[in-house]
């Protein structure tokens, strides 16, 4: 199950930042290479395993949630927007603290209003930071998150709602798949 996203991860190169062991993988950081039959892995798992129905946007982060959430969307016909980490300023913008294992920052929503059914998806999970700062910000704006899926889920971080991924790794000095989702 998942033979290409599992080798990809199984073969990737590591790095260490203070005691954090990262990961370099197309899906996560976009390189070596992003080849397109792991992308459309990637999207056909999480079709076959998200709630679609009804749904008015696909949510990203930026910056390694736009390659997923442009598969998706190519293949659904549903709408992206992205989480972007620059201020824009336009009407209704709302400004998202995040904070992961890593790294801290802003992230700005715009184009998403209150009542509106949505997905996010993601490449990595790992502390969750930055996925409660996105769901956070999008329960304040009044918008429906009806389900969040992400590619790789690294260790069993708690976003404070039920989640979907494809892979589990376990992170030493090299990557492990350890188990798979739905």
């Amino acid at each position: 199950m998942y033979e290409r996203l599992t080798e990809s991860l199984e073969t990737c190169p590591m790095v260490r930042r203070g005691e954090y062991h990262y990961f370099i993988n197309p899906v996560s950081d976009g390189i070596p290479v992003v080849e397109p039959a792991l992308l459309r892995e990637i999207g056909r798992a999480m079709v076959r395993i998200m709630d679609l129905e009804r749904i008015d946007m696909i949510v990203v982060a930026e910056a390694m949630g736009i390659h997923i959430g442009t598969t998706l969307s190519l293949m659904t016909d549903i709408p992206l927007n992205v989480v972007r980490k620059r201020r824009y300023d336009l009407p209704g913008e709302c400004a998202v603290h995040q904070t992961t294992g890593y790294s801290k920052g802003e992230l700005y929503i715009n184009g998403l209003s209150p009542g509106m059914r949505v997905v996010i998806v993601d490449d990595v999970l790992s502390t969750g930071g930055t996925m409660k700062a996105i769901l956070g910000a999008l329960a304040f704006i009044g918008v429906e998150v009806v389900d969040v899926c992400v590619a790789i889920r690294r260790g069993t971080p708690d976003i404070g709602r039920p989640y979907k991924y494809l892979v589990e790794i376990e992170v030493t000095d090299c990557v492990k798949v350890i188990g798979h989702g739905p």
